[in-house]
């Protein structure tokens, strides 16, 4: 089998029977539509048109290249520019070392609630620092705790 033939079984892009044939009384199950042979000619094929049996993939669903932001706020009000690369789909790990310790817990609070409501994931990777993922980004494993005596 050549090539080309594999590739138009492979996307079905051989047309669709129209001869009306008799329905059987059993019902068809996840079998391909019916497709007759194309004959070989020297006429150029015409672009085929999606139909509701044609795979169709959105290519901007694709992305490039992901991004790994690295922040370390000095105030609270860095916790809504944080929350701005979550949606647009970046991870972002948050450095508190810096930052007072109640205003550490309210940005921890603001990116809990915005991870929540774009249905990401927050963890914490060491003291006080902490992994924010959006949706696309999935964390999985986890960090103990190692406690020094």
């Amino acid at each position: 089998m050549s090539l080309k033939k594999r590739f138009e079984k492979l996307f079905w892009l051989e047309e669709e029977e129209t001869v009306n044939e008799p329905q059987s009384k059993q019902p068809m199950v996840n079998q391909p539509p019916a497709r007759k042979e194309m004959k070989k000619t020297n006429v150029k094929k015409q672009a085929i048109e999606p139909t509701p049996t044609t795979p169709v993939i959105s290519l901007q669903s694709v992305q490039k290249s992901s991004k790994v932001i690295l922040v370390e706020p000095r105030a609270y009000a860095e916790a809504q520019d944080i929350a701005e690369h979550l949606k647009n789909k970046r991870s972002v790990v948050v450095n508190l070392q810096r930052i007072e310790r109640d205003q550490g817990f309210r940005i921890i609070d603001f990116l809990s609630g915005t991870v929540y409501a774009l249905g990401g994931d927050i963890q914490r990777v060491g003291t006080d620092i902490f992994l924010c993922a959006p949706e696309n980004v999935e964390v999985a494993g986890s960090i103990t705790e190692f406690i020094s005596e």
